[in-house]
């Protein structure tokens, strides 16, 4: 097994994660087999209890595993299924070790960071590496490691010391690291500055480790005499050193390596020069010219509760861009907060945000917990169904959907969840017999769960290809009251998809609106660009005229016949979005790597 590094220096939100999944897609193309591990040195032992506001969104695999969104990232560019194991934090690390001396396991030792803290963590990576995530059988060749926050963090320090003690286990030839640092410009004397990089290695080697790449994240390619100090002050060979500059989306960053020959030095580090083929992206390289190219603008409005912060809802927004690079449009996301949509919101906000809902083809309420926004969404699902405009609602929209539906076609005017109502005499949703509601972390409903169409006469069922079953991840403690269902369905919603019981709603849907589908499930965690999500290519479909072009056809690739002619679209990445929000700027974690530029009163995505 080999094994890459990529550690971050100087500054937090470099992009580590968009750099390590584009240097997995770079390897994978060169003909191996890539996993990824994300180390996120907190105490927490998972991501599932963390706010969306101060770590972004919650990204689920699978097997239930909640974790940081760069393993979302990794999923995607690699096209692979990860496992919770994946995501390794401090959390867990200290929960084994004193699982272990509590059953006695260390014979009487006294127990230290070192050796068994950093063993622990050693033991880990290895075990993890040889989990195959691709659908073949047998270990992967090579395992990106991303090593969270940045060097010098107190946090950090026994992996850090680990990753050291785990460069000399796995032997030279094994091990590659890659810092990621900063090249700021002043704007006062407008040079490149290497001071901050020097600092950065400085302190990495110091700690033990030695990079033998360096990617330098700025907004212009470095000049060559900057490159030449850095060789000079870093002990790194000049051509080592690798400009992540500023590009137009970040489908282009692989394509940014591939063009520096950052696979050639990861190869040759790792003595895999002679046993790979040349990099293959060439349908990569098409997405990325394609993303650049759409004008034809389609708008889809988000009503969130989360828009400060983009990357609370990153797999969606990667999600309706895969739709609508499929569709061959330009997305704008027309950021409307829930909240802002209610009467007690003041009028010139409200009416702002009702402004910007009402000029989009299509509204996409996703998911959330608390009351707070609840109200707004449910106005933002009135307005879609009574005025028939694409619809789709995810986990809690799907849950606002059917308050909705229960109020204003039902008439129960107190009709709501038992979430933000115990007392509702009409609870619409309900609380599940299974969750805990003493324990938060990991108590849910999660991870991938098969939902089975009760007829096939229906918009889900034909975007997903005419299938009686699909699997898709899940993550809520809530769902429709079961009792309620001949109700509602007398009413005209039909509930299309259930669980295997038959007494869990899935899916939901309007027959004669042109698209309304609620979802309990979160089709956006397993949406790739050559493999878009059935539901939301069904909701930019519809919101850009296309849908009676695309449901005939079967199969989940379906795409419309604009698309058939031209490129392929295959594999992931993200960008070539336009994101308002009531004409301030959106926040995003990861920074301009992630694809996050400013532009005036918005960001482009």
């Amino acid at each position: 097994m080999k094994y890459v590094l990529v550690t971050g220096g100087v500054v937090s939100g470099l992009g580590k994660g968009v750099t390590a999944s584009s240097i997995g897609l770079l390897l994978k193309s060169c003909g191996l087999r890539v996993t990824s591990i994300k180390i996120d040195p907190y105490l927490n032992i998972d991501a599932g209890t963390m706010s969306p506001f101060e770590h972004g969104e919650v990204f689920v695999l699978d097997d239930g595993g909640e974790v940081d969104l760069d393993l979302g990232n990794y999923e995607r560019f690699l096209d692979i299924k990860l496992t919770r194991d994946n995501n390794i934090t401090n959390g867990k690390i200290h929960r084994a070790v004193i699982d272990k001396e509590r059953k006695g396991d260390y014979l009487g030792k006294t127990v230290q960071v070192v050796p068994h803290v950093t063993d622990a963590i050693q033991d880990w990576i290895e075990r993890v590496a040889m989990i195959p995530v691709d659908g073949q059988e047998g270990p992967a060749d090579v395992c990106v490691i991303e090593l969270g926050g940045t060097i010098g963090d107190i946090e950090s320090m026994p992996f850090i010391e680990a990753l050291g003690q785990f460069s000399y286990r796995v032997g030279s030839g094994n091990f590659c690291l890659v810092h990621v640092s900063l090249v700021p410009v002043l704007s006062v004397v407008g040079e490149q500055k290497t001071k901050p990089t020097q600092h950065s290695v400085r302190g990495l080697r110091g700690l033990g480790l030695t990079p033998n790449i360096l990617a330098c994240r700025s907004t212009e390619p470095l000049d060559e005499n900057v490159k030449e100090k850095l060789s000079q002050f870093c002990h790194v060979q000049a051509e080592n050193i690798i400009t992540l500059h500023d590009v137009s989306n970040i489908w282009r960053i692989p394509l940014l390596l591939k063009d520096q020959k950052a696979h050639k030095a990861i190869l040759k580090v790792l003595n895999l020069l002679s046993v790979v083929r040349e990099p293959d992206l060439v349908d990569w390289t098409s997405r990325a010219q394609l993303c650049d190219k759409l004008h034809d603008p389609v708008r889809i409005a988000m009503v969130g509760k989360y828009n400060g912060l983009s990357d609370a809802y990153l797999s969606v927004l990667k999600a309706l861009l895969h739709a609508s690079v499929a569709c061959r449009k330009k997305l704008i996301v027309e950021w409307v907060a829930a909240g802002d949509l209610e009467l007690t919101t003041k009028e010139e906000t409200r009416m702002a945000a009702w402004d910007l809902l009402k000029g989009a083809n299509g509204i996409l309420v996703p998911g959330g917990f608390g009351d707070r926004g609840v109200q707004g969404k449910i106005l933002a699902a009135e307005y879609a169904r009574e005025n028939r405009i694409p619809f789709l609602g995810i986990c809690l929209g799907m849950q606002t959907a059917v308050i909705e539906f229960a109020r204003n076609v039902l008439n129960l005017q107190d009709a709501n969840s038992t979430e933000f109502d115990p007392e509702t005499a009409n609870p619409c949703v309900i609380f599940m017999p299974e969750g805990s509601k003493t324990h938060m972390g990991g108590t849910m409903r999660l991870g991938s769960r098969t939902t089975y169409f009760q007829t096939t006469d229906c918009k889900s069922a034909k975007l997903y290809g005419n299938v009686t079953s699909v699997d898709e991840r899940h993550r809520h403690r809530y769902e429709v009251n079961p009792d309620m269902i001949k109700q509602l369905e007398s009413a005209g919603l039909s509930f299309v998809g259930k669980d295997e019981t038959g007494e869990r709603m899935e899916i939901c849907e309007l027959p004669h609106h042109p698209y309304y589908v609620g979802v309990q499930f979160h089709p956006e965690f397993k949406s790739r660009p050559g493999k878009p999500s059935g539901l939301f290519l069904g909701l930019v479909a519809a919101a850009c005229g296309q849908l009676d072009t695309l449901i005939p056809n079967s199969g989940r690739a379906n795409q419309p016949q604009s698309l058939k002619k031209g490129i392929t679209i295959m594999s992931n990445g993200s960008s070539g979005m336009k994101v308002h929000q009531n004409g301030n700027s959106i926040k995003a974690a990861n920074g301009m790597l992630n694809g996050v530029y400013a532009n005036g009163n918005g960001v482009h995505i």
